[in-house]
């Protein structure tokens, strides 16, 4: 049976099966979409390996709105299919494949007017409901009186709000379920190998046979052999069809949205908010005990590898937001800010390129070599569907339809029952029931090897921080079962402290080097510079508002 832990050893054994092996597969980058590429190919039975230079969702899948939603504004453009597909998978997520990361959440949309554009929001709202099919994860959306908005969201300006309608949409820990679809494509036998870069693509003739790749830990090189080789690279698209000297059938431009994180108490409603604005819509969206606030939707031609927030977008999300809020928010109320790119693709004239939906598009450019670009993170599922189907013709062989439609994430399998039993487990592990809470909702099944951790060191059950609710046991299970190779990962992916904590997580990334450097074999010296390397990071992240707050000083 294959394992679903992604840690050193786990990464030297992938190393050497990517020297010796020869795959059907070849995947370059992890962000969701390579490993849902990834989980589809495994599943089919396909023998796959994916590479990612960086950490698994070090990229756009660690910087989104964290909602899977079917995208109301796509109804304006009479893009019903795309609704539709979105609202299936939304429903897929909510109720089998990931529940325990994937969790409703409501929104209120209010309104400005008390007839109009009640007939014409609740018409559009009653068609989003619709096109969902047959599947009720989550409930209709229901008309709220002016009255009782201002019971529900005192925050909403009464001298302007008329009343709103209630809908419901779905949230998830975007980094969290990106990692969890890579381990779910280990546990089917993919070998996964972070921080290994795609140098060259091998030939033989015009066909493309495998890559050469380097580890970047060790600067050795490594030829890997595949039938096919997949690149699902997002926002580095253009960068690396250029470096492979390939041709493609699109180009993609990048769009950057940012985002605030403001406490529970900046905002009071019980609810989240999408307010529509002159260019897109806004989000007011519930994270725990906190609110994410955004996104933008501005060019982008800087560099790809750290995209951060300005002072303006920071401003026009915080001028947004006020324009129904009262108290008005402040930029001294923020606790984070954070930035993350959207490949938006185009395909070129006269190419044969087959664009699947307005939002995604593969490519074969040459034998062997298959692309994607696009798309939402909703839909990852579909596009890592969608691009195995067209390099399974690269195999010469009959290949299996696509399964994981059908195929819950790792975790998933019990999770409705356990958290029925959740007082049962506090009792038997002496935790308390909203730390089990929290623990479910994040390795759903998978909680009993956080015990695992605990029982071999009490210690382990202490917080990690009085501001937040992650122990120090997930803090060691974020290496030895999740591929953390760094403080960075452990703060800014495996947990969201990086914008949750009020200083980011300075304070405690020297205390997480310590936990997690016997693990990775480090010394003084490495831990000191993993813990440089992040705070220098964490600093990028927040210039913005370090301005914003000077100026208004």
């Amino acid at each position: 049976m294959f394992d679903s832990q992604l840690n050193p050893a786990q990464r030297i054994a992938a190393l050497k099966s990517l020297a010796s092996d020869e795959f059907d597969v070849l995947i370059i980058g992890g962000g969701v979409t390579g490993v849902g590429a990834a989980l589809d190919a495994a599943s089919r039975g396909l023998k796959v390996a994916l590479v990612e230079n960086q950490d698994i969702a070090a990229g756009t899948s660690s910087r989104s709105s964290k909602l899977i939603h079917g995208g109301l504004r796509y109804l304006e453009q009479y893009d019903f299919k795309l609704v539709r597909e979105a609202l299936h998978e939304r429903e897929l997520m909510v109720s089998s494949l990931a529940p325990h990361l994937v969790k409703p959440v409501g929104f209120l949309y209010p309104l400005h007017e008390k007839y109009r554009e009640r007939t014409y929001v609740g018409a559009g709202l009653a068609l989003y409901d619709v096109l969902r099919g047959f599947q009720r994860a989550l409930p209709w959306h229901k008309h709220l009186s002016e009255k009782k908005i201002a019971t529900i969201a005192p925050s909403l300006r009464g001298d302007l709000i008329n009343g709103a309608i209630k809908y419901f949409d779905a949230q998830v820990d975007d980094a969290r379920h990106t990692l969890v679809v890579a381990r779910t494509a280990a546990r089917h036998g993919a070998i996964i190998a972070t921080r290994v870069q795609c140098e060259e693509l091998i030939r033989d003739g015009k066909r493309v046979v495998g890559a050469k790749v380097r580890d970047l830990n060790s600067g050795k090189k490594i030829t890997v052999s595949a039938k096919v080789t997949v690149m699902c690279a997002g926002v580095w698209s253009d960068e690396l069809h250029e470096k492979f000297g390939i041709k493609p059938g699109y180009k993609v431009a990048m769009s950057k949205g940012a985002h605030i994180v403001l406490p529970k108490s900046a905002i009071k409603s019980e609810a989240g908010i999408i307010l529509k604005t002159s260019v897109s819509v806004l989000f007011i969206i519930p994270w725990a005990d906190k609110w994410i606030v955004g996104t933008t939707d501005t060019p982008y031609k800087a560099d790809r590898t750290n995209p951060v927030a300005t002072k303006e977008d920071v401003e026009y999300i915080i001028d947004q937001a006020n324009r129904v809020l009262h108290p008005k928010i402040d930029a001294a109320d923020i606790l984070g800010v954070y930035a993350g790119l959207r490949p938006l693709v185009a395909n070129a004239a006269g190419s044969t390129t087959t664009k699947l939906s307005r939002e995604h598009t593969v490519d074969r450019p040459v034998p062997g070599f298959v692309s994607i670009a696009g798309g939402k993170y909703t839909t990852y599922r579909v596009m890592g569907k969608d691009v195995i189907d067209l390099a399974v013709n690269d195999l010469r062989r009959i290949v299996a339809e696509s399964i994981t439609e059908k195929l819950p994430a790792i975790g998933a399998d019990g999770y409705f029952a356990l958290v029925q039993q959740s007082a049962q487990l506090a009792q038997m592990s002496g935790i308390a029931q909203t730390t089990i809470t929290h623990l479910l909702d994040r390795y759903g099944s998978l909680i009993n090897e956080i015990f695992e951790i605990i029982d071999a060191d009490k210690k382990m059950a202490e917080p990690l921080t009085p501001e937040l609710a992650y122990l120090k046991a997930e803090i060691i299970y974020a290496v030895t079962h999740e591929g953390a190779q760094s403080v960075d990962d452990v703060l800014s992916r495996r947990t969201r402290i990086a914008f949750e904590a009020s200083d980011g997580g300075e304070a405690i990334a020297a205390t997480v080097a310590t936990l997690i450097a016997p693990i990775l074999g480090w010394d003084a010296a490495a831990k000191k510079a993993s813990v440089s390397e992040f705070t220098s990071h964490l600093k990028n992240e927040r210039a913005a508002l370090d301005k914003l707050l000077t100026r208004t000083r």
